[in-house]
């Protein structure tokens, strides 16, 4: 039986090594749990001591294979509950992070279960993620591209966030972007690689470090 602690650090060595490289330095992890590298090499010692990671002492870790299945079962579980939270109980996309991070560590795979099935099996989150089967399989096609990648007259759909923040999230209900919202590219600014785009019957300028964090299809 894993701890919450240990469920938080399984997901978060998930995360980063899908965005980074399979193996995790630990000041890197350290940085994502918001705690001293002393602390990630002692839960790190934990971890490898359940067959959960392999620990290379000053590189860092990756998940193994027993890992990387707890992993995804505890993401799965997460994205779900988000799905339910939007779609059941009507809670905005910006309100569902922190929530769904407590409801996660419901331990029955039976409940789990039974909301994907009550969902009616859904590939994606509200965020745009791709949710993990039973099996822990999934499809990352949904967030193929960012919209700081795109050309001048690209027209869009946005798909995903990279960001999970509730700041970010405010700010994209604020320019009343979400998922399904269609943009086009107006124009592309050399100065600060700022991007001008039409939505919603207007035109908004976002600056370099939002459209980075924009998927698009």
């Amino acid at each position: 039986m894993l701890t919450q602690s240990e469920e938080n650090y399984l997901k978060a060595i998930f995360s980063l090594s899908e965005h980074y490289s399979e193996i995790v330095s630990t000041n890197l992890l350290a940085e994502k749990m918001k705690t001293k590298p002393s602390s990630v090499t002692d839960m790190l010692r934990k971890l490898a001591d359940k067959s959960l990671v392999s620990y290379l002492k000053y590189q860092g870790c990756e998940l193994t294979e027993k890992g990387k299945e707890s992993a995804l079962q505890i993401i799965r579980k997460h994205r779900l509950w988000e799905v339910f939270l939007v779609e059941k109980l009507n809670f905005g996309w910006e309100e569902v992070h922190d929530i769904a991070e407590q409801l996660e560590h419901i331990k029955s795979s039976k409940l789990t279960d039974r909301l994907d099935e009550f969902l009616h099996f859904p590939k994606v989150d509200p965020h745009g993620d791709p949710i993990p089967d039973c099996n822990g399989k999934y499809s990352n096609d949904q967030k193929n591209k960012k919209l700081s990648s795109l050309s001048l007259n690209d027209e869009v759909m946005i798909t995903g966030v990279e960001d999970g923040s509730a700041e970010f999230f405010q700010f994209l209900k604020h320019c009343k972007i979400e998922l399904g919202t269609k943009v086009k590219i107006v124009a592309k600014y050399n100065f600060d690689q700022s991007v001008l785009i039409f939505i919603n019957e207007q035109e908004i300028v976002l600056s370099e470090l939002v459209s980075q964090k924009i998927y698009v299809q």
